[in-house]
């Protein structure tokens, strides 16, 4: 076993010097804490484990992952060897995202190796002016950042309405990033246009704290990372891949990793919790999450599913699909989407009917002042779900 630093993620340089020592063997694994965060934290860790980060806890109670720093390194190379910045000194990033999740994380670790330092932006609300000073701020021949869409489209909104003002300054600062790197929840479509139309470089990014983070770019795999689908659910192998789940003491949960990770013909797989497809040329389509699934009058209908049809519709761009209790069906959809909605229930029901069937068929609509998000960006379901239920 080896000790565990538990560094506060909102002080980004004392985490990426102390991360810097871990991956060279130099220091104490690191395990950025979002403050006010849990105190139960273990002294030590297995002695190849160099970061611990939780998962985003946003459909349940979060797991502490384990990664060794091969598993980082590797999935700095991949990255690396896919959108640039191999050259030592050549490039910079912006870090826009907290440390204590593994896209934050990885800004550092990818800084590390590219032996230069991120700009970093102060925790809190995204402000798109603030990103953009920061970038302007790289003095670098690559420029590169990890966003989570919803930062995406605040960059586009203002960058583009400022251009509609004479101001192009805002867009000319986000098109000359070699890429934007955007993940940790899904792109929807209409937004990646926008993007692409503008000139941004984006790349969308797949991946999860198990796997080190996105492994999987514009579909398909990075580096040495392999895809396959069984059952449906998408399985990723590779030197990226974590250890396993820690306990309460800082052993690996052994239950808990077998639960996720499995050898098959000497090949070690992470399943994911995710449906999808991947194609004869390893090219990776994810559909929905194998655990946002539920039955309707006894038909299954994925949550997944029935939100992108939702969010196809104007004003519904950020809305969120979770279950809801009914007397009749079981369970149903329900739609949370900030105030004011573009549509009603009736109108909502039958567009989404149209497409899936009845069993699809929103059962509720609820308006909300803000949808709730996790520190990542991510809507935050669990309390999404506790909402409808308490009405």
């Amino acid at each position: 076993m080896k000790p565990l630093s538990v560094i506060d993620a909102g002080e980004a340089r004392d985490v990426y010097l102390a991360l810097r020592d871990a991956l060279t063997g130099d220091g104490p694994a690191v395990l950025p804490r979002q403050t006010g965060g849990s105190a139960d934290v273990t002294a030590s860790v297995p002695q190849n484990v160099a970061l611990v980060v939780e998962t985003s806890g946003s459909t349940g109670a979060p797991k502490r992952v384990a990664l060794s720093a091969d598993a980082l390194l590797a999935s700095a190379a991949a990255s690396a060897g896919a959108i640039g910045g191999q050259e030592p000194g050549t490039a910079r990033w912006v870090l826009a995202l907290p440390t204590h999740y593994i896209a934050g994380a990885n800004v550092l670790v990818r800084s590390i190796v590219a032996e230069t330092e991120p700009v970093v932006l102060r925790p809190g609300h995204f402000d798109p002016a603030t990103f953009c000073a920061a970038a302007d701020a790289l003095d670098s021949d690559q420029r590169f950042t990890s966003l989570v869409p919803v930062q995406l489209a605040r960059l586009l909104d203002a960058a583009l309405g400022a251009v509609s003002a004479g101001d192009s300054r805002m867009l000319t600062t986000l098109r000359r990033f070699d890429a934007l790197l955007i993940g940790g929840q899904a792109l929807q479509p209409d937004l990646r246009d926008r993007a692409l139309d503008a000139g941004l470089h984006i790349v969308r990014t797949y991946g999860s704290s198990e796997t080190g983070g996105g492994c999987v770019y514009d579909g398909t795999p990075i580096g040495t990372v392999r895809a396959r689908a069984l059952d449906s659910r998408i399985e990723l192998a590779g030197p990226v891949l974590a250890e396993g789940y820690l306990d309460a003491s800082g052993a690996l949960d052994a239950p808990l990793t077998e639960s996720a990770f499995h050898t098959d013909d000497g090949v070690r797989w992470y399943r994911t919790g995710d449906l999808g497809t991947v194609d004869a040329d390893g090219r990776v389509r994810v559909t929905g999450r194998a655990d946002n699934v539920i039955i309707s009058g006894g038909e299954k209908v994925s949550l997944d599913a029935v939100q992108a049809a939702v969010r196809r519709h104007p004003g519904f761009g950020e809305a969120v699909v979770v279950p809801a209790v009914s007397e009749e069906w079981g369970q149903v959809p329900a739609v949370v989407v900030a105030a004011p909605a573009a549509l009603g229930l009736e109108e909502l029901r039958a567009l989404v009917q149209g497409e899936l069937g009845n069993a699809a068929a929103p059962g509720r609509l609820l308006e909300v002042e803000r949808v709730p998000l996790l520190p990542s960006g991510k809507p935050d379901r669990v309390t999404l779900a506790a909402l409808v239920a308490s009405l």
